[in-house]
């Protein structure tokens, strides 16, 4: 079923075992799984797929799993790619779509990733697992833990949505609030794990959730008839899903499933926390943790990320850029492509329509552009945050944007 063959540092080059439960190579970086690539060239076409289920685990070859009883899963990804004719109209580039994440199981791209670190983690015998969180990583490890019968540990910021916390404390997570960030609960977690016997199942802290996130690359080119998009649009925080993206990116092409070209990877943040955006428009290799970091929305607040390095690496041989957008831009955009379109984006998916737009007003993008703008979660659950947001405008005597006037003219 699967032609896993070993873990591979990403940055000294060496290799991990693949029947051990690790978290980081001894040298501190982020170990990624390699595959027989050969092999599953020779084993599977992409027409064998056409009749697969649809969810991320089609790509069973290319997944670390060998058992499929062994399968972790609530059926996630496979999610629906959606065109955005009136606005692809509106701002002359017709060829604007949105691959909607909100739809997987527990309402964000994060089912993917847990779903895979969930499945390895039981299978390589870890009982109790512990995750510091934003929000939807936290709800989708307390789901994924249920459903293996693993105990949950989750460390959330404070004023994470409520949404989030009341998900992932009805799946029977113990969840613990901290006064701070994603970085100050992981910090508790690194304090507690060892005397806990707590596996860290933390953002590159371990090598599968990258795994289960590289499927949004697979989906997108299979989706497309296996003819990449141009652009690609991506919130980043931990950055584990455009990292994926451009892993599967990789493997298709030494499978020949693909060609060399490859779409311009945008890496969205927003202005109140964007260390990757300095470090790109610095020349940097690396980003320097972003002091005081703030923004409603909460999976792109993220001050430092311990993939940087690859997030930055992929921008740039992608000859893409990072763009920091606006609060306001972020909340406004909310409204225009509900209005415009129906899709109710998290805060973290309008961040990369409000990128689009800067882009687009440069001519960065192009009118013939396929353009894939990632929304990573349900907008649903930031009703909090949003309502919110919205009063703090009116308490300050900031007119909130009016829907009508927030539309493309």
């Amino acid at each position: 079923m699967s032609f896993f063959t070993h873990l591979e540092c990403s940055k000294c080059g060496e290799s991990a075992s693949p029947t051990e439960l690790l978290n980081l190579c001894p040298c501190g970086f982020p170990l990624l799984a390699r595959y027989d690539l050969a092999g599953v060239a020779r084993a599977l076409k992409k027409t064998d797929l056409l009749d697969r289920p649809s969810h991320m685990w089609r790509y069973c070859e290319l997944m670390p799993v060998a058992d499929k009883q062994e399968i972790v899963t609530l059926g996630e990804g496979f999610t629906p790619l959606i065109r955005l004719d009136r606005l692809g109209r509106a701002y002359s580039t017709p060829g604007l779509i949105i691959k909607d994440e909100a739809v997987n199981p527990t309402g964000s791209f994060k089912a993917r990733g847990l779903s895979a670190a969930v499945t390895m983690a039981k299978k390589l015998g870890a009982t109790k697992l512990a995750i510091p969180t934003a929000g939807n990583a936290g709800g989708a490890l307390a789901a994924y833990g249920a459903q293996a019968g693993l105990e949950v540990f989750i460390y959330m910021p404070r004023d994470t949505p409520t949404a989030n916390r009341v998900e992932a404390e009805f799946c029977g997570a113990h969840v613990t609030l901290v006064d701070g960030l994603i970085n100050d609960a992981g910090m508790m977690i690194a304090d507690r794990k060892e005397r806990e016997g707590w596996f860290d199942v933390s953002t590159l802290k371990e090598p599968y959730r990258i795994e289960g996130k590289k499927t949004m690359g697979y989906e997108i080119a299979e989706q497309l008839g296996w003819k990449l998009p141009q652009v690609i649009f991506y919130p980043t925080g931990g950055g584990t899903g455009l990292i994926g993206m451009w892993k599967a990116f990789q493997e298709m092409e030494e499978m020949g499933w693909i060609g060399s070209e490859r779409p311009r990877m945008v890496s969205v943040q927003s202005e109140g926390c964007a260390p990757i955006v300095r470090a790109f428009e610095q020349g940097l290799e690396e980003a320097p943790a972003w002091e005081n970091a703030a923004t409603f929305a909460s999976g792109i607040r993220v001050p430092k990320a311990i993939g940087d390095f690859l997030i930055l690496r992929a921008v740039r041989e992608s000859g893409g850029t990072a763009v920091a957008v606006s609060e306001r831009d972020i909340f406004e955009a909310i409204r225009e492509v509900g209005c415009r379109e129906g899709v109710f984006l998290c805060p973290e998916g309008a961040a990369c329509w409000a990128a689009f737009k800067q882009l687009q007003a440069r001519s960065w993008i192009k009118p013939d552009d396929q353009v894939i703008i990632y929304n990573t979660g349900a907008g649903h659950k930031y009703i909090d945050s949003l309502l919110t947001f919205e009063r703090r405008w009116i308490s300050e005597s900031i007119s909130p944007p009016n829907s009508r006037s927030t539309q493309a003219q």
